[in-house]
């Protein structure tokens, strides 16, 4: 008797799809997300995959492969063959896993390479209207009034929406309680409620609260203020010199894969991103995006390591 293993839902759907296709389009390229539905990297992979699909000649699939911090899928493509149809989708969590875990079986930085940028993305602090704070400057001035009176909430220990406060908080010397959550929704809604005093978040996750009587925005994590909400200063700018903290997007392939196949896809990245259906949607998730050749986008790589590893130090967040 013979014994048939079951095929994954997502490998059988290729499958499938790859019969139905003529013969000059059956390549499947995998974009893969570390990441369930519904996440900020995910949301970006959707707005991205069919027209990249159209400028590569092919179909591209997302592929959500979650679990421990991202790590689970970015572990499958640094395996995978070096051949341009498996991608991983990463943002600043990619860098960050490297810091907060003690073992991973790729190296986040030396394992890949970047094959295209697609844009950066900035956070929002925001604070409990309770609180009464208007900006950087009176929220630090009143922290400091109550020392270890006031928490904030992330989307749990060690995610990027962690870190960024983190760094505010011990960069302006504040006593503050972090109170982990499931996502960064719920992290949101405790200040909504008033049960906490502050969160910081992507501003896909908060734009559609800038107007909530419940929440002040009291700055922008960017070094620029953002064309989404340009009268929002910068955290530097409005009361805290130096800071800045924000998420850049793209595509990364495993680190052997040749120059010609990551000029191929960057070419059909550029092309993707200057279509003007792509670039709404990636404006509507508060994702500036511009031009990057590979060679920068490789610096931009190394830099937000480095860079990364002081954040996660200065947190002294750590994931056993």
């Amino acid at each position: 008797m013979h014994r048939f293993s079951p095929v994954p839902l997502y490998a059988a759907a290729a499958l499938a799809l790859a019969c139905t296709l003529p013969a000059h389009a059956q390549r499947v390229v995998h974009l893969v997300v570390p990441f369930g539905t519904g996440a900020v990297q995910d949301t970006v992979a959707r707005a991205i995959n069919n027209e990249l699909g159209r400028a590569l000649g092919a179909t591209v699939i997302v592929e959500n492969r979650a679990g421990a911090g991202g790590s689970v899928g970015t572990s499958y493509v640094a395996k995978a063959a070096p051949d341009g149809n498996t991608l991983v989708l990463a943002a600043a969590s990619h860098h960050i896993a490297g810091y907060l875990y003690k073992s991973l079986s790729y190296h986040p930085l030396n394992g890949f390479t970047g094959v295209g940028y697609i844009g950066n993305s900035g956070y929002a602090i925001l604070a409990s209207a309770g609180l009464g704070a208007s900006d950087t400057r009176e929220f630090i001035a009143k922290v400091k009034a109550k020392p270890g009176a006031y928490n904030y909430s992330s989307a749990g220990n060690g995610s990027a929406t962690h870190l960024g406060m983190a760094a505010f908080v011990a960069m302006a010397g504040l006593d503050m309680q972090h109170i982990p959550m499931k996502s960064t929704g719920d992290a949101v809604n405790e200040v909504l409620a008033g049960r906490v005093q502050a969160v910081t978040s992507s501003l896909v996750g908060v734009l559609g609260y800038k107007d909530d009587p419940r929440v002040k925005f009291i700055g922008y994590t960017g070094k620029q203020r953002s064309r989404f909400l340009p009268n929002l200063p910068t955290v530097a700018e409005s009361g805290l010199p130096g800071y800045s903290f924000d998420s850049w997007f793209g595509l990364l392939a495993p680190a052997a894969l040749p120059r010609a196949e990551v000029e191929r896809i960057h070419a059909a990245l550029q092309k993707t991103l200057a279509d003007p259906a792509v670039q709404e949607r990636l404006a509507r998730l508060g994702i500036e995006s511009k031009p990057m050749g590979v060679d920068e986008f490789n610096k931009l790589l190394k830099a937000d390591w480095d860079g990364m590893g002081a954040i996660v130090k200065s947190s002294g967040a750590k994931i056993e």
